[in-house]
């Protein structure tokens, strides 16, 4: 789960991705999944699965994995975000990534911007690197089921805080605006603010903590608990409103332990304000005093998940008051490897999976005419390229005015400097393909042999212990 690296994106191939999304299928049922398995799900026009596999396993996009029974190839994170990001990128929603914004316990936030240059924020959910302990006291709820990674669990998380974010946002909610989500990546309005827990000082803590409590008030009376609101989740402009961020925890007031996830959050926010301001109150509002106007919970349910995953949706919940006295408990029961299912892959699924990556305006070429092709359109004036994109916040998104502020549409135009390069194109190009074959080489011959290669010898082994054992056996008995 280390930091998103962008650089090979550039440069991986169809079959590559075509690689990539047959591994993503076999993963529905298989945690490892075989080298035949995924050669017959991307069915290569050429063949080379192993090929491309090594090349993915190199860039840390894949990860090789051998146990007593079975050896295969399983998806990491690398390779979820990047197919996220060439979906993403095929319906033109972001053209470039920037850098990291922030890193929280179960994500981490990007800039990103569209091919007109406006800039969005890019969460990618990373559950599974602080919540391990949380969903053991889950396990009842999955103890039978075969796909329960953490990439399943982060597409699951995406997809619920994508659709609270849309519902909430459509109803006045001062919420981001959404864009769009693929798999496990967000894209959303990119706040212009901070997070509350960084603010030492404030004009009016009263007012503020007013608008706070009217908040959790409003979640409520539409049938939704937040499940984590604290300052950590709450965004702070420059004129002391309140931005909400972070849904994939939100239950429902119909939740056996609602009435404790909400006193929960209204604590949250009042023993902020009484450590940081020194704010304290009489009032706050408790759940009984919750009127339902509406049932936002029930909506949301029925629009944006299947049955499937509403009952996976108890998963990502926050731990409730039984959980919490069960932590130390149950360390050391993980479950022996269970039989993986005998399901088939979809093979329609994964088409439609493929055409969804490529998109309506990516046209790849034939081998053959990429063989005889000297130019490399890819390759052309890189630096130049790069030099319009802004990894960075620019001057407009630092004066935005947050959409659910202000619901009308403004249009800005971004100035780019006109840049070129002083060094021939020709020359550009062949000095990139000269590093690029020198370092593929180098890195060949320090790389050792994975997949077939390492099946062979272990065949030869055994035929030359076989051979050994035989020979000695004949001495022995003269």
């Amino acid at each position: 789960m280390g930091k998103l690296n962008v650089v090979v994106l550039r440069y991986l191939s169809r079959d590559d991705f075509r690689v990539l999304t047959a591994v993503e299928m076999g993963m529905k049922n298989h945690e490892i999944v075989p080298t035949s398995l995924i050669s017959s799900i991307a069915s290569l026009r050429h063949g080379g699965c192993h090929k491309v596999l090594r090349e993915l396993v190199k860039h840390k996009l894949l990860a090789y994995e051998r146990t007593k029974t079975v050896q295969g190839y399983r998806l990491n994170f690398g390779g979820y975000d990047y197919l996220a990001l060439k979906t993403l990128s095929s319906r033109d929603v972001i053209l470039s990534v920037g850098n990291q914004m922030g890193v929280g316990k179960e994500s981490d936030i990007y800039i990103v911007a569209n091919a007109e240059g406006e800039q969005f924020a890019l969460k990618l959910h990373r559950l599974g690197r602080t919540s391990f302990r949380n969903l053991k006291n889950k396990r009842d709820y999955h103890q039978h089921r075969h796909k329960m990674s953490w990439l399943y669990l982060s597409r699951l998380s995406a997809m619920k805080e994508y659709a609270y974010m849309k519902a909430l946002y459509d109803r006045g909610f001062p919420v981001p605006k959404p864009v769009d989500y693929n798999r496990h990546a967000v894209v959303m309005e990119l706040i212009n603010g901070y997070p509350m827990c960084q603010v030492r000082e404030i004009e009016d803590p009263a007012s503020l903590y007013s608008e706070i409590m009217e908040l959790i008030v409003k979640l409520a009376s539409h049938g939704l608990i937040h499940g984590d609101f604290n300052e950590f989740n709450l965004m702070l402009d420059d004129s002391d409103h309140i931005t909400m961020i972070d849904f994939p925890q939100m239950v429902s007031t119909s939740h056996p332990n609602a009435e404790w996830y909400f006193d929960r959050d209204v604590k949250c926010v009042r023993d902020f304000f009484i450590k940081r301001f020194n704010y304290e109150s009489e009032l706050y509002p408790t759940f009984k005093d919750i009127r339902k106007a509406c049932s936002l919970d029930v909506e949301v349910s029925a629009s944006g998940y299947t049955k499937e995953l509403q009952q996976d949706d108890q998963l990502l919940h926050p731990v409730g008051p039984e959980g919490e006295e069960s932590m130390s408990g149950d360390e050391n029961d993980d479950d022996p490897g269970s039989p993986e299912s005998e399901e088939p892959i979809d093979i329609e699924e994964y088409k439609h999976a493929m055409l969804e990556l490529e998109g309506l305006k990516i046209d790849f070429e034939s081998d053959e005419e990429l063989e005889n092709d000297d130019e490399c359109p890819d390759l052309v004036d890189l630096s130049a390229c790069n030099n319009e994109f802004r990894p960075f916040r620019d001057q407009d998104s630092l004066l935005h005015v947050n959409e659910h502020r202000q619901r009308t549409t403004s249009e800005t135009s971004i100035g780019s400097v006109a840049s070129c390069s002083t060094i021939p194109p020709a020359v550009i190009r062949q000095k990139v393909r000269r590093q690029l074959t020198k370092q593929q080489k180098a890195s060949q011959r320090r790389r050792l042999q994975k997949g077939e290669a390492s099946l062979v010898t272990k065949e030869r082994r055994e035929n030359r212990s076989n051979i050994k054992s035989s020979l000695e056996s004949a001495q022995f008995w003269g």
